[in-house]
């Protein structure tokens, strides 16, 4: 879920991953927990049931606060967590909160708050805007200092499964407490903080997926949904099957309008049998859908090395990934782990399967798979990935109560709310497909797509046709 997968708000830096809610560059602030400073003000909205609440110090039209919550929302495990909120300083909102969900899972929210807010502009007009670093990011993210380093802000960057070991033993059992369901528990305890009846959520890439298990799980408390960047309320499958057979055709669009001579795709075909790298061209493709969603040079690198040639195409990945670099507060690695593993149907079952178990379902999985399910990449791609790599290490974790729906036990509508699905045509991280099974099961959803476009449409400069669209959505009549 580009970042997520991350895909994330999925803002990546340049042709790198996904580290904001908007094509920006990052200036991570150290959120709402320093004192009021120079230039206080009086916060004018009504924080509710929030906690030490001032000004913020990076974001001069917000009041920043705490909200405490149970590590274990059943209350059956001791612990609290103290979650960064920031609200938006306006003096009225009768249209109610709009709460943005970054993605990742891993990235905080607060920090970005100022830079959503000036994204989303008039469009904000009569809403109160709420972003809150979700549950192990932000100031207090699960730090996994090898992993972090072997994996940045990537979805797909195979890690050696020593980072992974050591990551989920410093995190310990409260590794347990991370999925998507405990964040949903956390938005329902924030809406009753605020003292508002109903939210709106814009949630892209993770972010999408959140804002659809706490409408599935909470319809009465959702008054409309914009999905940027769609993870299907069923999630992605880890075999990244979809992202992989979609990338043929995206190649080909941006062969068409770079009028090149060969078929990238027959040519990326050709090279992951030369050369065995399926692995790192996914998630290089991936991460320019992100940052160049036009793929610049990339038919021609792609001829060259089919033709024996490969040093274009290794300076290309090279370039790429020159950038992956994160922190834990930027993008966790730790809870992009915890969550992603104990959310995702996996092919050995669910995350309490013992980890012996596990290659064997894999190996067999991957053996069922044809040519035309993972083509132009190989079943070794498929096994292969980040994801699938990252939870055949992490240990067996108690099964959460997910709201999500393991995959083939069908799938739910939406509550009848006005849904507005967003999504870039050239997007490989969320594939525009995903979007579209989505859509189908929205009874009041609009899917609106910018076929040019890669991960986290909103995140465009300024004109860009989906944040009119954005627009025209938050002003509508309610029902």
């Amino acid at each position: 879920m580009r970042n997520l997968a991350g895909r994330g708000l999925g803002l990546r830096s340049g042709t790198g991953r996904v580290l904001a809610a908007a094509a920006v560059s990052l200036s991570l602030a150290s959120g709402c927990t320093a004192g009021s400073g120079p230039g206080s003000h009086q916060p004018t909205a009504n924080p509710g049931g929030l906690q030490d609440v001032r000004p913020c110090p990076d974001a001069p039209a917000f009041s920043c606060g705490t909200l405490s919550v149970r590590l274990d929302p059943s209350g059956s495990a001791p612990g609290r967590l103290s979650l960064q909120v920031a609200v938006s300083d306006v003096a009225a909102a009768p249209r109610g909160v709009l709460l943005f969900l970054t993605g990742g899972p891993g990235q905080p929210g607060v920090p970005f708050a100022a830079r959503i807010a000036g994204l989303l502009g008039p469009a904000l007009r009569d809403y109160r805007l709420v972003m809150f670093d979700q549950r192990g990011t932000g100031a207090d993210a699960l730090n996994c200092p090898a992993l972090q380093q072997e994996m940045g802000a990537s979805d797909l960057t195979v890690p050696t499964p020593a980072a992974v070991r050591s990551c989920a033993a410093s995190i310990g059992p409260s590794r347990g407490y991370f999925a998507t369901s405990d964040t949903v528990a956390d938005i329902e305890a924030l809406r009753a903080a605020l003292g508002v009846a109903r939210l709106t959520l814009d949630g892209v890439s993770y972010g999408s997926y959140v804002a659809e298990q706490f409408a599935l799980a909470y319809p009465a408390q959702v008054s409309r949904l914009i999905l940027d960047s769609v993870v299907p309320s069923w999630n992605v499958d880890p075999l990244q099957l979809v992202n992989m057979r979609q990338t043929a055709i995206v190649l080909r669009e941006a062969c068409a309008a770079q009028k090149c001579a060969s078929d990238p795709a027959n040519d990326l075909a050709a090279v992951v049998r030369r050369y065995h790298d399926g692995p790192a061209l996914l998630d290089t493709l991936v991460a320019m859908s992100v940052g160049a969603p036009s793929f610049p040079g990339v038919p021609a690198v792609l001829h060259e090395a089919a033709s024996g040639h490969p040093a274009a195409l290794s300076a290309l990945i090279a370039r790429v990934h020159a950038d992956d670099a994160a922190t834990p507060g930027e993008l966790s690695q730790g809870l992009h782990a915890s969550t992603l593993c104990a959310d995702m149907p996996m092919p050995w079952g669910g995350p309490d399967v013992p980890l012996t178990a596990r290659p064997a379902a894999l190996a067999q999985s991957v053996a069922r798979l044809t040519t035309a399910q993972v083509w132009p990449f190989d079943q070794a791609t498929a096994a292969g990935n980040g994801i699938i790599q990252t939870c055949l290490y992490w240990p067996p974790t108690p099964a959460s109560s997910a709201t999500a729906l393991p995959a083939g036990t069908g799938r739910a509508d939406l509550p009848r709310v006005p849904v507005l699905l967003l999504a870039g045509g050239h997007d490989l991280s969320t594939p525009l497909p995903g979007a579209r099974a989505e859509a189908a099961q929205a009874p009041d959803g609009r899917l609106f797509v910018v076929p040019t476009a890669g991960h986290s449409v909103q995140s465009r400069a300024a004109g860009h046709p989906a944040q009119a669209e954005v627009a025209r959505f938050l002003r509508a009549p309610n029902g």
